[in-house]
Parts: structure tokens; sequence; C-alpha cells
């Protein structure tokens, strides 16, 4: 069996990739990122042994969070051959750590499983991609709803008391709002209801893992979650969903590029309206029940068509994907727009794009018009954010001459076993 070691923080990383390259070949999905972190935090609530099957173990994220529950004399054994992860917290203690910097988002899901052994959590401060205005209120207004005091202090939030049963009222729909209340309910003293709760498939894999490790939580209409706590919960084993940005990554690669490429482990049930987005730009790719074939055959006569796609919650385009529909539209015919209001400054990726596409690109707050088609002209940029990071790294593969991408740790922290994948399409790259 080979393992892969938990790595410590990377250092910044620099791709160089000379272009146009034309990608050609196989490629499988991994599991979900945002799937795969939230279910280690699920590890914690358990002394049983959890394992996470289809599970990304090469992703930079991956490992902040496993170096965390290490650090806490938590186990975690990732195996990079079965793409598996088995994570053993029966001697995980809380304890004040000399280093909190983990530059990961979700640092708040790692307080349940402290609370509920000690009532005692200690939380680095989130970290992750910046954009626009991402702030944690909605955690500190969980953890004080369940009954715990809240302090932050210079390097970390702690947070001390005995969680209790509680009814949370989101604002608004939130991602990790919704985890963090759900993993604290999952163990809480009593009934807990979560409102306005926002059920993503990635949600809905953790509610499934809790449930095999003995929660009971029950689903009503499509935002209230109900959850009677219990004191103990058992190991599970559970795979990872497969991930539908990396999908629709390697599924705009194929139709910009002109390339050949066969995309193995679709979520098709996950990606219903993005795919018929790609479909309506005219692409008429072929599919099976779990593999989509993108080739230069599957672009109609007329080639890529403009478009309007508006980003917002799932089951629609989620703001993940705006990146990767705005590089589809910079190699249409004409002019598009992508619209997000959800997250409405995530733009700072866009100064960089546009070094690729001069003059193609113009933006405000929650709206970007984008002038096609383009070829991408070699560039030296600077990655912003995870998933504008990789949009660079696709845009330097196709662009004439030498390109470098600088920081481009950012896209590992959501792509597994990136590098190796694109060298199974015959893409040549160096990162260093």
């Amino acid at each position: 069996m080979e393992t892969v070691t938990v790595s410590s923080k990377p250092d910044s990383l620099t791709m160089e990739v000379c272009g146009p390259q034309v990608p050609s070949g196989v490629v499988r999905v991994s599991g979900a990122k945002n799937a795969a972190t939230r279910l280690m935090a699920a590890a914690l609530l358990t002394n049983e042994p959890v394992g996470l099957l289809n599970f990304p173990t090469e992703l930079v994220d991956v490992h902040h969070k496993a170096r965390f529950i290490e650090a806490m004399a938590g186990k975690v054994t990732l195996n990079k051959i079965s793409s598996s992860a088995f994570l053993d917290c029966s001697n995980f203690t809380a304890m004040e750590l000399e280093d909190y910097d983990f530059p990961i988002r979700t640092t708040y899901l790692l307080a349940a499983g402290q609370l509920h052994r000690q009532g005692l959590a200690y939380v680095p401060y989130p970290g992750g991609c910046k954009l626009g205005d991402r702030k944690y209120d909605l955690h500190l207004m969980v953890w004080k709803s369940f009954g715990c005091y809240v302090e932050e202090k210079a390097e970390y939030i702690k947070v001390t008391g005995r969680l209790r049963g509680a009814n949370i009222h989101f604002p608004i729909s939130t991602v990790g709002g919704t985890e963090n209340a759900l993993l604290c309910a999952a163990v809480a003293t009593g009934k807990s209801q979560i409102h306005n709760a926002y059920i993503t498939p990635e949600i809905e894999n953790l509610i499934d893992l809790l449930t095999l490790m003995g929660a009971k939580i029950s689903v009503q209409g499509i935002s209230l979650i109900e959850v009677e706590g219990v004191n103990h919960l058992r190991g599970a084993t559970i795979p990872i969903i497969p991930d539908r940005i990396e999908a629709l990554t390697w599924l705009v690669f194929a139709a910009i590029s002109g390339g050949d490429i066969l995309v193995e482990n679709v979520p098709f049930s996950m990606m219903e309206i993005p795919l018929l987005h790609l479909r309506k730009a005219g692409l008429d790719f072929f599919s099976n029940s779990t593999s989509i074939w993108i080739s230069k055959r599957s672009r109609s006569s007329m080639g890529i068509q403009p478009f309007e796609v508006a980003c917002g919650t799932h089951p629609g385009i989620i703001s993940d994907m705006q990146p990767f529909f705005t590089l589809l539209a910079l190699h249409a015919k004409g002019r598009s727009l992508v619209i997000d209001y959800r997250y409405p400054d995530r733009t700072a990726y866009l100064e960089q794009l546009a070094k690729f596409y001069p003059g193609c690109l113009t933006w405000e707050p929650g709206k970007i018009t984008i002038e096609g088609p383009s070829n991408p002209a070699e560039a030296s940029v600077i990655s912003t954010d995870l998933r504008g990071s990789m949009a660079l790294v696709l845009a330097g593969i196709l662009a004439e001459g030498k390109s470098q991408i600088q920081k481009v740790q950012m896209a590992l922290r959501g792509y597994d076993q990136m590098s190796q994948k694109l060298s199974d399409l015959g893409i040549e790259v160096a990162i260093t």
C-alpha cells in the first residue's frame, strides 16, 4: 500500500508552460474537495475509525486539515493508489498549538469535534480564497446559539461550552454555516432545527456520513434540517461524491482547446443545469451514465455560441463555476455576459486573465462582459484564488508562447493530482 505523507505548508509555486498544447486522452474526476474536507471534520466526532473512499489524497487543503488533526493527536492515513483516507481520532485532544497558520476556509468545522470531547475548541482563523466580503460572523452565531462562549484571540478563536440543541435561523443561504450547524447539532444535547439551510450535494454527502455514524437527521423540504443530538457516534465508511467543479473544468478545457477528452466519473445528477448551458452554447457532446466525451467534432460548424449565465445557488451554476464559463465565453463568437450577484466581487482573477486575452474582458461588481472569440497570448500572471488559478492554467496551456502562472498552489488546493492528469492528456508543464 502506498501512503501519502501529510505535507507541511507549501511554498509559493510557479508553473511554466509553452503553448499552445492540445489535450488528448482520458481524465477521471476525483472526489469533491468541498465534500472531502467536510467529511474529515465529521470524523472528529467519533473515537472509531472513519473511512473515506474516492478521496482526493493530494489536495493541498486536505493536507492542511490533516496537519491540524495530527497536531491534536489524531491519525490520518492517505492512500494514493486506492484514493482513500482513514482517520483514527480516538486520541484526538483539543490543545493550544504553537502554529495556527492553516490557510483554508473551513477551519470553523474543526470546532464541533473539540467541543464534543472537551467542551473547549481552538479554531484557526478562516483563510482560503479572497472572494470579496467573506466574514465568519455566522459561525460565531452558530456556536453562541448552541450555548458556547466565543473569544477572538490574536492567533485563534477560542470556543468553550457544552453543545446544547438550538434553533438556527440563517439570514442568508450559507454552505459553511449549514455544515458547522450540522456537525454541532449531531452531538448536541437535545433537538435542533436549522432554518434556511443551504443543502448542496456536498452537504448531502455529509448528512449521509453522519447518518451512517448514527446521527438522527431529517431534511424537510429544501431548506429545513431537523437534528436530534446523540452522545455517541460510531465509525463508518463512505465514498466522496465526484467533484462537479472539476468535471466542468475538463469539459470546458476540451471545448475551447479543440482537444479530445473523455471525462470519467461525471456527477450528472448534480450538473444538469451547467451541462444544459454547455449544450446551448453549441457543444454536442457524447455521454453515457458516467462519462462525457468532447472532441473537436462536438463543436458545431458555427463554433461556440455566445451566451448569458447567472451564477447562484445549486442546482444552478454556482459561483465556483464562474471562471470556467468566462473562459468558455472568451472562445465564443460574440458578446457574452456572466452575472454573479452572490459573490459580486469575485473579479480579482479577471485582471490576470485579461493579460492572456487583452481587450476582451470588462467587469463591474456582479457583471462580466466578454467579447469573443480570442486566442490567448503568452503572459506572466499571478493566481488570486483557487478556481481563477485553474482558469489561468488552462489559458496558459492554450496561449502561443511561454507563460508563467505564479502561486499555482492555489489551483492545487482544489485539483487532485493536477500535474499527473495534465500529463495523461499530453500536456507538458513545469511546477517549481
